[in-house]
C-alpha cells in the first residue's frame, strides 16, 4: 500500500484469461469463372507432311512433336485461365473431359486432349474470397497431314468439370 497526499491507496490488477474461437465459414458451392480472353490457345504453327503433335503446358509453355515447326508470327498462345471462387481450405478435384476434334476453316479436324492443371488434379483453395484461386490448363493437338488438316484457324468447345470435395 502507498500513500500519497495521506490517503491509502491499494493497486489491484486483474488478470483475465480465456481463449476466443471464431465459428468456421459455413460451407458454400464454388463458382468457376472463364475468362474468354484466356481460352486455350496454340498461337501459330508450321505442319510437314508427317504431322504430329504440339503441347502447351500450364506454365505457357509450347513444344511440338514430329514434323511440327511453331511459329512466333505474332500470335498469342496460352492456357485455358479459370478463377474458382470458393472458401479458403476448399479441396476441389479437376476431372477433364473427353478428347474433342476441332472444326478447321478451311475444312478438317485437329483432336485436342485436355492436358494437366496448374494445381494438379485435386487442390486446396488458398485465396480467400472476394480474391479468386487461378487454374490454368493446358493441352495437346494432334495433327495430321496438310490434306486432311489444311491451313486455317481451328476451334472447338471442350469441357472440364471443377467437383467440390
Amino acid at each position: 500500500m502507498k500513500y500519497i497526499s495521506g490517503w491509502p491507496v491499494c493497486i489491484t490488477a486483474w488478470l483475465i484469461t480465456g481463449t476466443a474461437s471464431a465459428q468456421e465459414q459455413p460451407p458454400r458451392p464454388i463458382s468457376v469463372f472463364v475468362n474468354p480472353a484466356q481460352g486455350l490457345i496454340f498461337g501459330a504453327f508450321f505442319q510437314g507432311m508427317a504431322g504430329g503433335t504440339v503441347i502447351l503446358y500450364p506454365d505457357g509453355s509450347r513444344i511440338a512433336t514430329g514434323s511440327i515447326v511453331l511459329a512466333n508470327l505474332g500470335y498469342p498462345f496460352s492456357p485455358a485461365i479459370f478463377e474458382i471462387d470458393a472458401n479458403r481450405g476448399t479441396v476441389v478435384s479437376i476431372l477433364n473431359g473427353p478428347d474433342v476434334l476441332l472444326t478447321g476453316s478451311n475444312g478438317g479436324t485437329i483432336s485436342l486432349h485436355i492436358g494437366a492443371a496448374s494445381t494438379g488434379s485435386t487442390f486446396i483453395t488458398t485465396a480467400t474470397p472476394p480474391a479468386r484461386n487461378l487454374v490454368k490448363i493446358g493441352g495437346t493437338l494432334t495433327v495430321g497431314s496438310p490434306p486432311a488438316n489444311p491451313s486455317g484457324s481451328y476451334s472447338g468447345i471442350f469441357t472440364v468439370t471443377f467437383i467440390k470435395e
